[in-house]
């Protein structure tokens, strides 16, 4: 009786404690293969670098107009990879929670090892963009007035400003793809149905609200109020938010 009753409590044990061996398993699982992390948002980035580059030659080298004269503080392409890191987090859930679950991991041990392969990544890329942003100031353009990192909130931003604002952005974004994918992994195309139409109701509902209320200058205002580092700051407590709820999803999910 003893034998038996001591049998399900360390199980339970066993469930409960962090087993950071097995955490750091998936993290190397996801590593498995490099170009989901690592070789397609470099190429993006580089690509997108190569096409402002040879834009910003054929408009101030060629055409003549002067640096200052130009929209490149405007251009989006500093947030080229951010696309990408979408699918990538929809693509590291649907790959390897199979084989994770295979090789005997634990859901919350999956969850948790992909969540610290997104806080690496994300604190990669974020290094890299701020430190190439401050490349890109030093070299004034390099070196044809070009200006593709110094453009939208990065403008003025100091390296560390750059580092943050990045590093949130990122996690927010892998953690939507990934959340959104525990959805189709435990309702399947019924729950992503649920969700889109949940989602643009609720976003659709929000704009009415604030419309209808006039709230918008008041939304403005306190988004002025609280600054850049405050806004990103918003923006990690949502990717944090969607880490919870893809967990709370993940826990009752069922390959297929």
């Amino acid at each position: 009786m003893t034998a038996t009753a001591a049998v399900p409590a360390a199980v339970a044990e066993s469930s409960t404690r962090i087993r950071p061996v097995e955490i750091w398993r998936i993290v190397r699982l996801h590593t498995v293969n490099p170009s989901i992390f690592f070789i397609v948002p470099t190429l993006i980035l580089a690509g997108a670098w190569a096409v402002t580059m040879f834009v910003a030659y054929l408009i101030i080298g060629v055409a003549g107009v002067p640096a200052e004269e130009t929209a490149f503080t405007y251009s989006w392409a500093v947030l080229s990879p951010q696309w990408y890191l979408i699918v990538v987090g929809v693509q590291a859930i649907a790959f390897t929670f199979p084989f994770a679950l295979g090789f005997g991991a634990t859901r919350r041990d999956y969850w948790v090892g992909t969540g610290l392969m997104f806080v690496l990544i994300s604190l990669m890329y974020a290094a890299t963009i701020a430190t190439l942003l401050m490349l890109e100031r030093a070299t004034g353009g390099w070196w044809i007035g070009a200006g593709m990192f110094d453009a939208l909130w990065y403008v003025g931003a100091d390296w560390l400003t750059a580092f943050y604002t990045t590093f949130s952005l990122q996690l927010l974004v892998l953690f939507i793809g990934a959340a959104v994918t525990t959805v189709f992994m435990r309702w399947r195309m019924k729950g992503m149905i649920i969700l889109l139409f949940g989602s643009v109701a609720a976003v659709l509902s929000l704009v009415a609200g604030l419309t209808l209320t006039e709230s918008w200058p008041a939304v403005f205002a306190w988004l002025g109020s609280i600054g850049l580092v405050g806004v990103f700051t918003v923006v990690l407590g949502l990717a944090a938010a969607c880490s919870v709820a893809g967990y709370l999803v993940i826990r009752r999910a069922t390959p297929r």
